[in-house]
């Protein structure tokens, strides 16, 4: 097997991570970072001899949304204080040896075990080791020095981080919804076409397709966290005070549309390839079921575009195209026939319609 030269894996690489967001953020952190050692040497009394921990601070404190920028940097203080009380406590009995080294780093850990210390939990066993190591005689005027340095440092990255063209990731919803909306209408499609042929059909793709179908839709809401979280204490959310909510809306009618369609696989596969399973649809209804299917599926497609009368002539369609299904539903029950499988699939369509409809 004959692999890639380097270059030809590489380019691809860098191209994916060297985008325009991270380059902003690269730079907003070595400005953080720079500033932070610009005023360290200002900071009152011993601190201003301990000036490398405030690019430190800044640097624990730059993250990609302005909430998490925010909450990491007061846990990261957090675990300072927690692991410099601790040194402390270690001192008073205990020289720096490598017992008392092993002492204040294993109660670090446990301590930093705790729930909802989050980030903090790095920091007890870490800045407890500082103390007792670095801080020797001068163990207390060492540890103001490291939480005054470290605080003017996080606050400094997170001032940045809130000023500098604070991130809002909006941009990425649109883009996930709509290829789950490609996903939902294509599967549609494909089981529609699937009821025309012979059984089984040639093409069956579809009945395999659950894990995609999966991957797309976490596609949507890992978009809309990520959105949710950015514009939390984000000036630049105000500008779009709508985008959120309506993005939150979006994600749940995805959800209610993905588990019909995701029903009706289910469904459909029983009726295909389980003949023990006494899933059956009459063949007087594989037509109307075909039509209904393929409605659904351009109903999905217009659905969340800009015109409304296309959007409101798919949803037409789609309810004439059920109403006849359950029609034929009914003329083959008439006929002692089994229909609760395709009884199913109708419900599932008349779902869907209520959920794109009631979605605006």
């Amino acid at each position: 097997m004959r692999h890639k030269p380097i270059s030809g894996r590489l380019i691809p690489a860098l191209q994916k991570t060297v985008t325009r967001q991270r380059l902003l953020f690269a730079a907003k952190t070595a400005i953080a970072a720079g500033l932070a050692w610009y005023l360290a040497p200002f900071m009152p009394g011993p601190a201003a001899a301990y000036p490398y921990y405030a690019p430190l601070g800044a640097l624990v404190s730059m993250h990609p949304t302005v909430a998490d920028s925010a909450k990491r940097g007061l846990q990261s203080l957090l675990g300072l204080a927690l692991g410099i009380a601790m040194a402390f406590a270690v001192t008073t009995v205990a020289s720096p040896t490598s017992w008392a080294v092993a002492l204040v780093v294993g109660l670090g850990v446990i301590i930093g075990g705790l729930p909802r210390l989050g980030s903090a939990s790095e920091w007890v066993p870490m800045a407890a080791l500082f103390v007792l190591v670095l801080g020797d005689s001068n163990a207390q005027g060492f540890s103001f020095a490291y939480v005054l340095q470290m605080g003017m440092g996080v606050a400094v990255g997170f001032a940045v981080n809130w000023l500098v063209f604070p991130p809002l990731h909006l941009d990425d919803i649109d883009p996930a919804l709509a290829g789950h909306q490609r996903a939902l209408s294509r599967q549609l499609s494909d089981m529609a076409r699937a009821m025309q042929e012979s059984w089984p059909p040639d093409h069956e793709a579809w009945a395999s397709r659950s894990g995609e179908l999966d991957a797309t839709a976490a596609n949507v809401r890992t978009a809309v966290h990520q959105a949710e979280v950015s514009a939390k204490a984000n000036p630049r959310s105000r500008r779009r005070p709508g985008r959120i909510p309506g993005a939150l809306a979006g994600m749940r009618t995805v959800e209610r549309l993905t588990f019909h369609v995701q029903d009706i696989t289910d469904v459909l596969q029983s009726v295909i390839w389980e003949e023990d399973a006494g899933t059956v649809i009459p063949d007087s209804v594989l037509a109307n079921l075909s039509e209904a299917l393929e409605a659904a599926s351009g109903m999905i497609d217009e659905w969340r575009t800009g015109d409304a009368e296309k959007r409101n002539a798919r949803l037409d369609e789609a309810r004439d195209r059920v109403a006849a299904l359950g029609e034929a539903i009914n003329e083959a029950a008439a006929g002692q026939a089994s229909v609760n499988a395709a009884a199913s699939v109708a419900m599932s369509i008349r779902r869907m319609i209520t959920a794109v409809a009631t979605a605006g």
